[in-house]
């Protein structure tokens, strides 16, 4: 089953806890601390292999889960970190999270990282100093993201055949190239894309038979607006247009106001208008037809029939010949591209506070993080989380907003459901 647009739940792996241990062997006393840190969580990784064809396998998988990594151990033995879930994908996926796109998935064995592993926290080892030999404090491990995503499958053929429901499409793809697909006369029995490889001396071109376009496709009439996004990436559109049809120019203005409706305006990709069956009609009437169809199309017409392959070597040399011409323009524009590097200031200190009914709320990148990594029922966790609030410079605004022994200090995510809280007993 073909399917080209899904919504899955991927959740990374949790960072291990830190460990608070202390060195205890025969003939030892009063070792050192020796807790190890925990180890990292699992990433969920997407790769591109060129053998999908469909996003198919998510209908009935639409949750992905990461190992979480292990915590800390004596002797100072880091935890093992959580293997990485690496989930195939086909070539010509792009994933979306809340309506922004976070990976396009272009080449074979191109990876994505689409849901980071949380970190693992230090273990009391870890804050051995000089000044600090008996530290009784270690990090929570960090939870890893979990997202909802959207994912859409476009296709990376070069080449789009288009044209209304029943123009020849499959037909002529079947005679071109290896691709096998359901023929019969009459509209829509092409339910999905079909995809073929077409040899022309040493070059090799990727045909993608998009569905039947009607007209309102592009506000989501009939099947094209499910496929005409297969069309974005392709570089030549071959309009195919029956040649038996009595109104040639209407059906050729029908596919134009789909394409240029679609929300990004495909009538700018070169086409190539060919009339299709044209051993069904006689030579008078073709010759009319090709004159009527080029006063809309503006350039020349080609006309083709995949009975009797007439015409088709023709228009398969024109099709090589636009799309090197697409390919060379590319190949310029990446040389010629100027590479900028911006550099943006690191903000991860910065944080804001806020009075809320039951006291204060904290947000910011670095305070948010260190609390996720807390553990709010060892004492020396919460004193360094102090610490460092203190460095921040958060407690003296606390000091200076005049804060009560009744107020409550939360931090990150909600008031109802914080990344972390302290009592003013635990600040002051």
């Amino acid at each position: 089953m073909f399917v080209d647009k899904v919504e899955i739940l991927v959740k990374a792996g949790r960072g291990g806890n830190g460990l608070v241990s202390f060195r205890r062997e025969k003939f030892v006393d009063k070792g050192g601390p020796d807790g190890g840190n925990g180890g990292n969580g699992g990433n969920i990784i997407f790769v591109g292999d060129p053998g999908l064809n469909t996003l198919a396998k998510f209908r009935h998988n639409k949750r992905i889960q990461a190992e979480n990594g292990e915590n800390g151990k004596r002797k100072k033995q880091h935890g093992k970190n959580g293997l990485d879930v690496k989930v195939t994908v086909p070539l010509g996926t792009v994933v979306y999270e809340n309506g922004s796109q976070i990976a396009d998935i272009t080449q074979p064995e191109e990876e994505a990282i689409v849901a980071q592993g949380g970190q693992g926290g230090f273990g009391n080892a870890h804050f051995t100093s000089s000044t600090r030999r008996v530290p009784r404090v270690a990090e929570k491990g960090e939870p890893g993201e979990e997202k909802r995503l959207a994912l859409e499958l476009k296709i990376l053929a070069e080449v789009g055949l288009i044209g209304l429901p029943n123009a020849g499409k499959s037909t002529l793809l079947s005679v071109i190239s290896n691709a096998r697909p359901e023929i019969a006369d009459y509209p829509f029995t092409t339910l999905s894309p079909n995809l073929g490889v077409v040899d022309v001396g040493k070059h090799s071109l990727l045909f993608a038979d998009i569905p039947g376009l009607i007209e309102g496709a592009s506000q989501g009439k009939g099947l094209g607006d499910e496929f005409l996004r297969h069309i974005e990436r392709t570089k030549t559109l071959i309009h195919l247009i029956d040649s038996t049809n009595e109104d040639i120019e209407s059906n050729y203005n029908v596919i134009q106001n789909e394409l240029q409706s679609y929300k990004i305006d495909l009538t700018q990709k070169p086409q190539i208008a060919v009339l299709s069956k044209i051993d069904a009609i006689d030579q008078t009437k073709l010759s009319q037809k090709r004159k009527d169809l080029r006063a809309v199309h503006g350039s020349s017409v080609y006309a083709i029939s995949s009975k009797t392959k007439e015409g088709i070597s023709e228009l398969i040399m024109r099709i090589l010949k636009e799309v090197t011409k697409a390919r060379k323009i590319k190949e310029d524009k990446n040389e010629s591209d100027d590479i900028f590097i911006h550099v943006l200031e690191n903000t991860d200190d910065a944080w804001e506070i806020k009075r809320v009914k039951q006291g204060f709320y904290i947000s910011g990148v670095k305070i948010e993080k260190f609390a996720l990594r807390t553990d709010f029922e060892n004492p020396f966790g919460v004193t360094r989380l102090k610490d460092i609030m203190q460095k921040m410079g958060i407690i003296h605004e606390l000091e200076r907003r005049d804060m009560k022994n009744t107020d409550k200090v939360f931090i990150g995510g909600t008031v109802e459901s914080p990344k972390g809280m302290l009592s003013y007993e635990d600040i002051f």
